[in-house]
């Protein structure tokens, strides 16, 4: 494995607008991803495993809710450190950011808003450490991006819930130890329930042949006649708004993430410019490279200030939904688009896994679909402008 080199790339010179603790976070995971992550990916990425051995150092560094309370076994961070972690995780592979952020934003936050004490305490401080990974089940065969149509269900059975449903394209799944999962009562009024490992008539059968995001594990969650106990409704919020508010933390960690994806394919591809002699000089002394690389630093500085800016609304409470969209299609986008340059960049090493952009380019694929897809985020921005909803 080659050694890991990257440089992060600061063009208008941001690191001047984070706070120390800011630089201190970041700069640990940094360092962690480079160690742990970096040396070993690609190996896993071509095998399609999960490197679970990585789990309770991702908890060391904060990459299981750094903003959740220090009472309940977070790090009482703020957004703009939750977004640098999850920047310098996906700078590693989009696949183990997944595992964060999911745990993170969709698994200990709606735990943490919505639930009760009991609920907070029984559960948070296991997977603020990644003793226990949980996931969060929403998506299901028939309804993505219009989940309101979701079919899992749940009838009163006196003394418990008998849960019923299916769920698909879930992170985490195959070895999660409890499921968040999102479905309907008697009245049709969607709830949060939380669904533990072992309990009878409930299955994770893992999803394989991925082209994408082939670190990560995925799979579905089958519930037949699942016996829920009472204590494990979330009993603090109800409604579609309940889990999009978990989407809403979960996008917010995308737009820094993607930006993560991005720079490695920048610094990669800057690095390569250099060093890669054609026609007696290197290709990064010509005119077309040049203007892929600083069509690239522009686009990542861009979406450096953007992410920041939502960071700073986020810490006052200010930033909406629709600016969080804006967010996450904006920048997954960008890298993405970086991604496909950088790979023209290095011509058939491009596609090697001796780099790392072709695992990054694949995976970015998955990130521009999931949680909001790519045309879903624009809708919701064409709304937001003109008061008219576009989605049917």
């Amino acid at each position: 494995m080659k050694p890991d080199l990257f440089q992060s790339p600061d063009y208008y010179m941001l690191d001047d607008l984070l706070t120390e603790e800011h630089k201190l976070v970041r700069d640990s995971a940094r360092a962690w991803v480079k160690k742990e992550v970096s040396p070993i990916i690609e190996e896993y990425a071509q095998r399609a495993e999960f490197p679970h051995q990585i789990v309770k150092g991702l908890g060391e560094i904060g990459g299981f809710g750094p903003y959740i309370p220090v009472e309940y076994g977070g790090a009482g961070l703020d957004q703009i450190s939750y977004g640098l972690i999850m920047q310098e995780i996906e700078r590693g592979d989009s696949g183990v950011r997944s595992t964060s952020s999911v745990q993170s934003s969709l698994v200990m936050y709606p735990i943490w808003k919505y639930g009760n004490e009991e609920q907070r305490m029984k559960y948070l401080p296991k997977l603020a450490t990644g003793e226990w990974i949980g996931c969060f089940g929403l998506t299901e065969p028939d309804h993505g991006s219009n989940p309101g149509g979701m079919v899992t269900n749940f009838k009163d059975m006196g003394d418990h819930y008998l849960l019923n449903g299916a769920k698909m394209w879930i992170s985490n799944a195959p070895f999660a130890q409890i499921a968040v999962v999102w479905a309907k009562n008697e009245e049709g009024r969607i709830h949060g329930l939380i669904v533990e490992r072992g309990m009878e008539g409930f299955t994770t059968p893992e999803t394989h042949n991925k082209w994408s995001l082939r670190a990560s594990a995925t799979g579905e969650l089958i519930f037949d006649n699942v016996k829920v106990p009472k204590e494990n409704l979330l009993p603090n919020k109800s409604g579609l708004g309940a889990p999009l508010g978990c989407l809403d933390s979960a996008r917010y960690g995308i737009a820094w993430g993607a930006i993560g994806a991005a720079m490695d394919c920048y610094d990669t591809a800057l690095r390569y410019s250099k060093e890669r002699i054609q026609f007696g000089k290197p290709i990064g002394a010509t005119q077309l490279q040049q203007k892929k690389l600083a069509e690239m630093i522009t686009e990542i500085t861009k979406a450096q200030l953007l992410t920041w800016r939502l960071g700073v609304l986020r810490n006052e409470g200010r930033a909406t939904s629709a600016q969080i969209s804006m967010a996450k299609r904006n920048n997954v986008n960008m890298a993405v688009e970086i991604a496909r340059e950088a790979r023209q960049m290095l011509g058939g090493m491009g596609i090697t896994g001796e780099y790392s952009i072709m695992r990054h380019m694949m995976n970015l694929e998955s990130v521009l679909t999931y949680e909001g897809t790519h045309d879903i985020h624009l809708l919701i921005t064409g709304m937001d402008v003109t008061g008219f909803p576009a989605f049917k």
